[in-house]
């Protein structure tokens, strides 16, 4: 009595000729491998904007755009340098954007500095000027000038240096400046710097003090209070008392004539560190990607077709069709190609012009070589019979050594 042992058979190991013969398993793995490199993007989107979120918590107000002869900004047409400098001499220097905040802060010992008064009503203005000591306006217009020292009116620019030419003592410690925009000074109030028939600094009595007319744009900015005598005429007009308030209306202080609010005053103040934190990732990408182009692949079919069985197809469609002359037109374009490139002539060369060579070479009637290159088959059988004679024709020629390089 005989036992039978059941042997364990082992599966196929991996990457095996078995496991190779799968046209499919690679495929499963591309598609895997393309499903974890777009959830790869996915969490690196996600990490973008959770640090951007991050980043917008703790951005300042230094990303947005700030109005010219702001006090805290820091570009070229902002006002930082000459706070920092009236702050160091002990002069409490207070930014305000608000009417209100304005007015609450303002007496007679304190200097208003105000910036854009255009953008503010006529009695807004004048109830400010009112409610301070001395009040320094560095951006006034015509209208505005107008408004706080009757009869002062737009006179021309100043873009050379320029020497005080008054008694001002401010003025003449200073010294010479370019002045930029010049009032007329009517009766009453004091010029310095004069400018044709203006000037480019006008003082009259104004509220508890004095109300000072200047283009501060052009003076007092932060790129050019290092010039000529500017930081010291700026320091002698608006540090008189020991404390500042600098106006820069808001939009919402804006009334007849009020400006339009600009995209930055607008924009939260996240978007411009978000923008940036996405431009960078999106450079930092195409630099890890951008040349990893890598070499081409073959792409695995799951079927191999030989081409002898493609021809074969392509001919029982033309036998089911029924289209003998359509095959034939193919066999003669293909006999008068080769033979026009062993009879040294152009590849796209007439059947006739062919035809004719072909006679000349082989002193034959071109009646013959015509006849072959230019009949069309009624059927298969004449098909068939058109192939030999067109193979006997091209080894004619073969036979006759005629190649391209010879013609």
């Amino acid at each position: 009595m005989s036992a039978t042992v059941d042997v364990p058979v082992a599966p196929p190991a991996a990457g095996t000729a078995e496991g190779d013969a799968d046209p499919f398993a690679r495929d499963g793995l591309e598609r895997r491998g393309r499903r974890r490199s777009v959830l790869g993007w996915i969490a690196l989107g996600a990490a973008v904007l959770l640090l951007g979120g991050l980043l917008s918590l703790f951005a300042t107000r230094d990303w947005t755009p700030r109005p010219p002869l702001d006090p805290e900004g820091p570009g070229a047409d902002g006002a930082r340098a000459i706070v920092q400098i009236l702050r160091e001499q002990g002069v409490e220097v207070i930014p305000t954007t608000r009417r209100a905040e304005t007015l609450e802060r303002l007496d007679a010992s304190t200097t208003l500095v105000l910036t854009d008064p255009w953008t503010l009503s006529e009695d807004t203005i004048q109830e400010l000027v009112a409610a301070a000591g001395d009040t320094v306006v560095l951006d006034a217009d015509g209208a505005v000038a107008d408004l706080l020292i009757p009869g002062a009116s737009y006179a021309g620019y100043g873009d050379e240096a320029v020497a005080p030419a008054c008694t001002l003592p401010v003025a003449e410690r200073a010294g010479a400046i370019e002045p930029g925009r010049a009032l007329t000074a009517p009766a009453g109030a004091e010029g310095c710097y004069p400018v044709g028939e203006g000037f480019g600094l006008v003082r009259a009595p104004g509220g508890a003090g004095h109300v000072t007319l200047i283009d501060g744009t052009v003076l007092f900015a932060n790129e050019q209070l290092a010039r000529q005598g500017n930081a010291a005429l700026g320091l002698g007009l608006i540090g008189t008392h020991e404390r500042v308030v600098w106006y820069v209306p808001s939009f919402e202080d804006a009334e007849d004539g009020g400006a339009a609010p600009t995209l930055g005053e607008l924009t939260p103040p996240w978007v411009t560190p978000a923008i940036v934190l996405l431009l960078l990732s999106g450079l930092a990408a195409a630099l890890w990607r951008g040349r990893r182009f890598g070499p081409l692949v073959a792409e695995r079919l799951p079927v191999t077709v030989r081409g002898s069985e493609t021809l074969e197809g392509r001919a029982r469609l033309y036998a089911r069709a029924s289209e003998p002359a359509h095959a034939a037109e193919l066999l003669r374009q293909g006999a008068a190609s080769r033979m026009a490139r062993r009879l040294g002539m152009p590849p796209n060369a007439a059947p006739l012009e062919v035809a004719d060579a072909a006679a000349a070479r082989l002193g034959a009637p071109a009646s013959v070589t015509r006849a072959i290159l230019t009949h069309v088959p009624s059927s298969d059988a004449d098909l068939a019979s058109l192939g030999r004679r067109l193979r006997d024709l091209e080894d004619a020629v073969d036979a006759a050594g005629i190649d391209g390089r010879s013609g």
